[in-house]
């Protein structure tokens, strides 16, 4: 809940449970992306929160909550990054707004590395977890969207650019980029990460 701050006018200030939720929500990022989703237990989000564990069951009812809340809190990062890489663009064409898309996703991958280690593991759990699988499967059809909606690319332009995006998760992933061996020169060319 926002609420006006006492004499302040128009201005807003978040209230001690969004705040809160926002602390946990930040906090299981971290944790997620560091043990994934089953090697990551509520009671260490609180700790590393500074709450108690009850408390993070009030604002999430189980793990798996908080675990889909986190996987929304990525693709909501991704969206914003793919929306300032548009802003960006050096022209109009599909190729223009989608290599400027993958630009600005290479570099919040790399400033926010935690987003890819919760994409990984998310992915992973959408294997055997089905309320998993529906907010990745949520997120994706999203962010499909609307990278073939800005970028005016064809289904096989947008397609391209979601397996690129996947490859650089793999050579980042394993450092493929400093190892010097054919098969990892192989995977590595062409994609951009910092």
């Amino acid at each position: 809940m926002i609420t006006p701050m006492p004499g302040v006018g128009s201005e807003r200030r978040l209230s001690t449970a969004e705040e809160r939720r926002d602390t946990v929500l930040r906090t299981a990022l971290g944790a997620f992306g560091a043990r994934g989703y089953w090697g990551t237990t509520t009671s260490e989000v609180a700790k590393s929160a500074n709450i108690s564990q009850a408390y993070v069951y009030r604002l999430f009812p189980d793990k798996q909550s908080l675990f889909v809340a986190v996987v929304e809190h990525c693709f909501a990062r991704i969206r914003e990054s793919l929306a300032d890489g548009v802003a960006g663009a050096r022209g109009s064409s599909p190729e223009a707004v989608l290599d400027a898309m993958g630009e600005a996703y290479a570099r919040l991958i790399a400033e926010e590395r935690t987003l890819l280690l919760v994409q990984m593991h998310a992915q992973c759990a959408a294997l055997s977890e089905p309320a998993v699988r529906e907010v990745v499967q949520r997120g994706y059809a999203r962010t499909v969207e609307y990278v073939r909606g800005v970028s005016g690319g064809t289904p096989a332009q947008v397609q391209a650019f979601f397996a690129k995006g996947m490859l650089c998760h793999l050579v980042v992933a394993v450092d493929a980029d400093d190892i010097d061996a054919p098969w990892a020169r192989t995977l590595s060319a062409g994609i951009r990460h910092y």
